[in-house]
């Protein structure tokens, strides 16, 4: 592609967010990242303009997309908080859908999630649905990505399950556990949208790797591959959530909510679609087995600036993005 071609990134140094820009930036594509959590630690990151998501000033963010041809958004957030709720992030992403229309951005590649709904009985599903039709209403060229579950380095859900697994002799599972997971390895999910990003037709995709597990299949094997044995037992999903709340009490972190635990028992981390990803998590985790679950991976950690001011707006510097 045209070496003066430029991309935008929400998340850009987020964890799927991080692989879209770092495959961008070595196709040539010049890259602007859109921010509240900036790392100016990353190597990558002297190469990226970056600009705050400021979602009360609309006019920043069509500033910041002027000239660029491409959208990717990878922006969400997992939970209700005290400061931050999912109906705002739903107005955040529509506001930030104008003002890629109105800089002139031709396309969007969105994350999205499997099997969202409208009609869901769980808000984060129902609000990614929505997003998707404003995307399907707003006149831009898109795709849309719709991952079950992300793994690789740095995950958050395999990691912790090897984590669970590593230090207590029991593992509860969500009722029967036979319910349906589809894993994509992460850079196969950003290979997805960078090649999704240079195409110019609509679509609506699934991305799942090969591999399909039930939630027990996946746990026996990740314990497996570790050469570990521990008790698998069925948990009331109740109490399921509320040991996991004590142990993210015990890590600073939030492990599960209800209304995950709900969803993995409701089949939506599941799909029969084709697979749009190579890596097998079995190989994957066969490589890693002698770090898996060694350090606990948190969510909140990774966003340590997530409430700071934001520093260096619109600006490049050596050491700062």
């Amino acid at each position: 592609m045209d070496t003066a071609e430029t991309h935008v990134v929400t998340g850009a140094f987020g964890y799927s967010g991080s692989r879209i820009a770092k495959r961008l930036l070595d196709r040539g594509i010049a890259v602007r990242a859109l921010t509240n959590s900036p790392r100016p630690d990353e190597p990558y990151a002297v190469s990226i303009l970056t600009n705050p998501l400021c979602f009360d000033r609309p006019e920043g963010l069509v500033h910041s997309m002027r000239g660029a041809s491409v959208l990717y958004n990878t922006y969400w957030i997992r939970y209700n908080h005290r400061r931050f709720t999912r109906a705002q992030a739903v107005k955040n992403s529509l506001i930030l859908f104008r003002a890629a229309r109105e800089a002139g951005v031709q396309r969007i590649v969105h994350v999205s999630i499997a099997n969202p709904s409208e009609d869901s009985p769980f808000e984060y599903y129902r609000g990614k649905a929505r997003l998707e039709r404003a995307i399907r209403e707003s006149g831009l060229s898109y795709a849309i990505l719709r991952p079950a579950v992300l793994f690789g380095d740095e995950d958050i859900l395999i990691n912790n399950i090897a984590w669970i697994l590593r230090r207590f002799p029991l593992f509860g599972i969500f009722g029967r556990g036979d319910y349906g997971i589809r894993p994509i390895h992460v850079d196969d999910f950003a290979e997805l949208a960078v090649r999704c990003g240079r195409e110019s037709g609509n679509v609506v995709l699934d991305a799942v790797g090969p591999e399909r597990f039930s939630y027990r299949q996946l746990v026996k094997e990740i314990m497996k591959i570790m050469g570990i044995q521990r008790w698998v037992v069925n948990l009331p999903p109740e109490l399921g959530y509320w040991i996991g709340r004590a142990i993210g009490k015990a890590v600073g972190d939030v492990v599960l909510t209800r209304d995950e635990i709900q969803a993995l028992m409701s089949g939506l981390l599941d799909s029969n679609a084709p697979s749009t990803g190579e890596t097998l998590l079995t190989e994957w985790a066969r490589r890693n087995a002698d770090r898996l679950g060694r350090s606990y991976h948190s969510e909140l950690a990774r966003r340590p600036i997530r409430y700071g001011a934001y520093v260096g707006s619109a600006v490049r510097t050596m050491n700062a993005s």
